[in-house]
């Protein structure tokens, strides 16, 4: 089981790169923000693998960090997701991105990713929904996020409601979501007035900047 190459970029196209190790030539499927991780052809590179083996084929996925690598091996676990929609998942969203998404429940970032209709997305986000505070996970979820993510009590309520609100004034479930998650955390906030205003506060900052 091939695990991991390092060697040469041979030459690369739309999904893949082809990786001179010893003068053999390995063919691996990434994502596209894998590939624009890598050098030009002739320099020398190294790639995770992840290992595919049919009955008619071997298959190559590599990733440019185990981040990637592991969110990789999760979202193929979903009824639906086979390696091609896993690496178009990667190639629209960071697996930072991907974990805030999924944290937040937010369908309409997942269906960024080509071939992820609404009905898969929401699979997507029941399947996954229990396992982003999880060790394929935990390096890609901020603390800020993973813990709003799992929080009981009254301070959940909290968290939706001042969420909800900068939704509906436009903002996008998973910007809201980590907004309103780490001010939160940072700001001891449990107040849905208070938290919706300091989001709004650091989204006009972030414009401005």
């Amino acid at each position: 089981m091939i695990a991991k190459l390092r060697g040469v970029v041979d030459s690369r196209g739309e999904g893949w790169v082809i990786l001179d190790v010893g003068g053999v030539g390995y063919l691996a499927s990434c994502s596209a923000r894998t590939l624009d991780r890598l050098p030009p052809p002739g320099q020398s590179a190294s790639l995770l693998i992840e290992t595919h083996v049919r009955e008619d084929a071997i298959s190559l996925y590599g990733f440019g960090d185990a981040d990637e690598r592991d969110w990789f091996r999760v979202l193929t676990t979903v009824q639906g997701v086979g390696a091609k929609v896993g690496l178009a998942l990667l190639s629209a969203l960071s697996p930072e991105q991907l974990a805030r998404a999924i944290a937040a429940q937010d369908r309409a970032a997942l269906t960024r990713a080509a071939g992820v209709g609404p009905k898969l997305a929401a699979r997507l986000l029941t399947e996954l929904k229990d396992k982003v505070g999880g060790i394929a996970l935990g390096r890609s979820v901020p603390g800020e996020t993973r813990a709003a993510a799992e929080a009981d009590g009254p301070g959940q309520g909290v968290l939706a409601d001042a969420v909800s609100a900068l939704v509906n004034l436009g903002y996008g479930r998973s910007e809201a979501f980590g907004a309103v998650a780490r001010l939160s955390r940072e700001a001891g906030g449990d107040d849905v007035s208070t938290l919706v205003r300091a989001a709004l506060k650091e989204f006009a900052r972030s414009a401005e900047a």
